[in-house]
């Protein structure tokens, strides 16, 4: 195996186990997919597979500054010239459905308070259009809520199919809202979501069994960040959860499970491949060499890369042939317009 043979993941054969991780661009107005959104994926095609930004599967989980959604019929028409633009270029793409639980603000909710597990406000403050202001303290479910919310993961893989997309991520990383209920600092329920890591896990293993239902374990795809501090998230015990949630995501015969490791202390990837023997991409921090070491080894199955691809549109060759890579630009991440998103060069023919 290679980095760049071919792979079966799920109901898919990928070219390349080379994988576009999830990034957040801030540049779908209205949280509809648009034609500059299709040209910079169709540009990115040549992954094996890409994993679009974080798309939340319900109004209430908006979160950010024009981040893309998928709940709405317009929505869907935006996803669909997105995944037509990336099939045309011979590419798979999954849409990675995020909800951001606490990590939002009034603003993006028509004047709603953020939803979480418990009301616990995040630290910092988040960007709006209207400047920086603090997180605030989000409203606790109601236990009567939830398998509503927890249904919505399951709608948005239907409208997914729809769309044309190859399939979803599910988004348990970066403390956002199914890492909020894992998290026993964000977590302070004493019901049945609450307490212990079955209960802690429930949210995001009944999302994941709701985007199942609706589409198939095969096009269902799962994102960690087993251990993973961001958007405060603290976790004493995190191998422990981990452990717990890699094995009951193993029984589910699923298309992948995907691993952003941020070193937090433990061997991730060495504890996740223990409990998950299932298709496994990890992510964090990878050159051409240790991602081929990881694949001979059988520690990953595929590997995801993030800022290489925002400046390298045909980082698959570029990784092949040894060639040197573009630097990113920094202050064009998040936001704005072609600059910095679709302007990038690649190879010269």
């Amino acid at each position: 195996m290679s980095l760049f043979s071919p792979v079966r993941v799920g109901a898919l054969t990928l070219k390349s186990r080379v994988v576009m991780a999830p990034m957040t661009r801030n540049r779908t107005p209205g949280q509809v997919p648009n034609a500059l959104n299709a040209e910079y994926y169709a540009q990115r095609a040549s992954a094996g597979l890409i994993v679009t930004e974080g798309t939340t599967p319900d109004a209430s989980g908006r979160g950010y500054i024009d981040i893309p959604g998928l709940y709405n019929a317009a929505q869907v028409e935006g996803w669909r010239q997105v995944a037509g633009a990336v099939h045309a270029k011979g590419g798979h793409i999954f849409v990675q459905l995020m909800h951001t639980g606490r990590i939002s603000h009034p603003d993006f909710l028509d004047g709603a308070a953020p939803v979480a597990p418990s009301a616990i406000a995040a630290p910092g403050e988040i960007y709006t259009h209207e400047g920086m202001k603090p997180h605030g303290t989000p409203r606790a479910l109601e236990a009567a809520e939830i398998p509503a919310l927890i249904a919505t993961y399951g709608r948005a893989a239907t409208l997914a199919r729809e769309a044309g997309l190859d399939g979803v991520e599910v988004h348990g990383a970066n403390g956002y809202l199914p890492g909020q209920f894992l998290a026993p600092n964000v977590n302070q329920r004493t019901d049945e979501w609450g307490g212990s890591v079955e209960n802690r896990a429930r949210f995001l293993l009944g999302a994941v069994d709701a985007a199942v239902a609706a589409i198939g374990a095969d096009r269902v795809g799962v994102r960690l960040s087993p251990g993973g501090v961001f958007n405060d998230i603290h976790d004493p015990d995190a191998p422990a959860t981990y452990a717990y949630v890699a094995g009951e995501l193993a029984k589910r015969n699923l298309a992948y499970l995907h691993i952003f490791d941020t070193k937090p202390g433990f061997d991730v990837a060495a504890l996740i491949r223990a409990h998950y023997k299932g298709t496994l991409i990890l992510n964090g921090g990878y050159d051409r060499a240790r991602a081929e070491a990881d694949i001979a080894s059988g520690l990953a199955d595929l590997i995801a890369f993030g800022v290489p691809f925002l400046a390298n549109p045909d980082l698959p060759e570029r990784l092949a042939q040894g060639a040197a890579l573009n630097t990113p630009d920094q202050a064009s991440f998040y936001g704005g317009g072609a600059k910095g998103y679709t302007d990038y060069p690649a190879l010269a023919a």
